[in-house]
Parts: structure tokens; C-alpha cells; sequence
């Protein structure tokens, strides 16, 4: 059995149903619409994050969901997928999960407008239900996800990111999402504030190790989902880049952010740097930051009663940083 699929045993009806509730969230009256999200319906992906809903809810009230739940996991899914859609507009990417993107298969205008969609159909799921409470969790999400982007982009132009600064930049980017999963799956089913901000801190901090391992990717020859080195041809400023930024000569460090800001097109260039950061420890460190965060965040699970649940979060922590793609 597939380790995702072991994950998902405890919550294997919900995941069901909400795959239903998931599509009718969606539905439309124009038949253009109601098209595209059926495309998008069938090429779901991983579906990390809705699992991050059911499982933290069912830990924390010892095994119930209820429509909140559902609701919750509905609208980060619809989120997530406006932020996809909308991601690859900006970046003019052709592929998403291995199949064409909605801006390849019908422009980007379509593609935009789809995403502005999909936004508004997730907040108004959480206001026609008067889930205001779970609604504030997702909006301090999208609010950071779209900063932490914005942040990046000014920050790529100069190269000058400090570790610090890449921590921020990651932590809204990816970490803030998944935190809001986790956040919303134990506020779904408890008033009890500071176990749910506990399970929001659960959840950046394995986004923070889901990141790392992303960047990691991009120096590693495994066959992937995305293509080595393309971190450096996008100018993207990683972990291990940074490390070696920092720990080197002056006239090394020269060297790197020409051959990234003006050879980044230039494949033998490409692979200099990539070797250079290899040996010069930056995989070495980025790799026990993301340890780092993976023992954090599994010792915040600590105090709760052991469960399947329980077990499957350990599972899923542990599959962040161990995947092969």
C-alpha cells in the first residue's frame, strides 16, 4: 500500500464524501464553467491538504467530523486550486500534474477569471454558513500566501535573501496554508483556542519542512515532477543557495549571483552551480533545517492520546520529508 493510502485509512469515508461535496461547491450555472471544474475535479492531486482538515479534526475530538469540517476542508481546497490556477498564469505554465494547465488548455483571461471564481465560491461557502470563524483563518491565509509571493518577487530581483528572510517568505508562501488546514480542522470541532493554535503551529511547521524538501529537489537527479536546476533558471532563491551565499568568498559569491542573475539560461552554468552548492554543504544544511522542523512539529503531537489519527499525522510528517516527488 502507497504511503498516501496508508495515511488516508482512518478517514476514508470522509474523504469520499467530501469529494462529493468538494464538486457540488463548485458547480455553476455557465456550462463553460461547470466544464473547466470537472477538468479540474478529475486531475486532483495528492489531496494533502483536505486530509490535513479530517485528520487534526478527528485527532482532537477523539474520531467526529461534522459539516463544518467539510465545509472547512471545502474551501481550502478551493482556495488552494484559485492559487494554482492563478500560479500558472504568472509563471506561463503549460503543465499542472502531469496534464495541460487551465491557462494552456483555455487562455490565460479564462484561466484568471477562474481562479477569481473559485475564490468567491470558497468565501461564500464559509459566509452563507456563518462560519465566520473558520472564514478568518482562510483569509489571513490567502492575505499571507499573496504577500509571501510579492515578497519573493522583490527579493529576486536583488538576491540579497537572508535566511531569515527566506524563512518568512516560505512560511507565508507554502506554511501558511497548511497551517490554516490544521487550524480549521480543530476549530471545526473546538472552542478550545490554544489547541487550535497549537495544530496551526503544527501545520507551518511541516510547511516549512514540505518547502525545504522542494528545494532540495531542485538539486537531486530523481525523476521528479518538476525538472533540476529549474529554481536557478527562475532566479528562486533556496535554502542551500543561501547557506552557500553566505558561507563563501567574496569573489565565489560573485561568481554565484552572476551565473544566477545572467547564465541562469545556460545549462552547463546551471549545473556549475548546482555542483557548487553540492560541495560546498548546502544540501548538508538544509536538510537538518528540515529535520529541525520535522521534530518540532512532531513534538507538538506529543500530548495528545495515541490514535490512528495520531499515527496517520506522524505518517504524514514523516512522508513530507521523505517523498520522492
Amino acid at each position: 500500500m502507497k504511503i498516501t493510502e496508508q495515511i488516508k485509512q482512518p478517514i476514508l469515508s470522509e474523504m469520499e464524501l467530501f469529494e462529493t461535496k468538494f464538486y457540488d461547491s463548485m458547480t455553476s450555472k455557465v456550462a463553460l464553467l461547470n466544464r473547466i471544474t470537472y477538468f479540474i475535479v478529475n486531475r486532483k492531486g495528492k489531496q494533502m491538504r483536505p486530509m490535513f482538515v479530517f485528520l487534526t479534526a478527528k485527532m482532537i475530538s477523539g474520531g467526529t467530523v461534522n459539516e463544518r469540517t467539510y465545509r472547512g476542508a471545502s474551501v481550502i481546497e478551493l482556495i488552494h486550486t484559485a492559487t494554482l490556477v492563478h500560479d500558472d498564469v504568472v509563471d506561463d505554465s503549460n503543465r499542472r500534474r502531469g496534464f495541460f494547465s487551465i491557462n494552456a488548455l483555455w487562455k490565460n483571461k479564462i484561466a484568471v477569471l477562474v481562479g477569481d471564481y473559485l475564490l468567491s465560491k470558497g468565501l461564500l461557502l464559509s459566509i452563507d454558513n456563518g462560519d465566520f470563524d473558520l472564514l478568518k483563518i482562510i483569509s489571513v491565509a490567502v492575505r499571507e500566501m499573496s504577500e509571501g509571493e510579492l515578497l519573493q518577487i522583490e527579493k529576486a530581483r536583488r538576491l540579497d535573501i537572508t535566511e531569515e528572510v527566506y524563512y518568512e517568505i516560505i512560511r507565508q508562501k507554502t506554511a501558511t496554508l497548511i497551517a490554516a488546514c490544521c487550524a480549521l480542522g480543530a476549530k471545526s470541532v473546538s472552542e478550545d483556542a490554544a489547541q487550535v493554535e497549537k495544530m496551526r503551529k503544527f501545520g507551518e511547521l511541516i510547511g516549512m519542512a514540505f518547502q525545504i524538501k522542494d528545494d532540495l529537489f531542485d538539486y537531486t537527479d530523481e525523476a521528479i515532477g518538476k525538472p533540476t536546476g529549474i529554481d536557478i533558471k527562475e532566479q528562486k532563491m533556496t535554502l542551500p543557495l543561501i547557506y552557500v551565499l553566505n558561507h563563501c568568498t567574496s569573489q565565489e559569491k560573485k561568481w554565484l549571483i552572476n551565473s544566477v542573475k545572467n547564465h541562469n539560461k545556460d545549462k552547463k552554468r546551471v549545473k556549475e552551480v548546482i555542483a557548487f552548492v553540492k560541495n560546498n554543504h548546502g544540501l548538508t544544511y538544509a536538510e537538518e533545517k528540515m529535520v529541525e522542523f520535522q521534530a518540532e512539529a512532531l513534538h507538538l503531537l506529543e500530548s495528545f492520546p495515541p490514535s490512528e489519527y495520531k499515527d496517520a499525522l506522524i505518517l504524514m510528517v514523516n512522508y513530507v520529508i521523505e517523498r520522492k516527488k
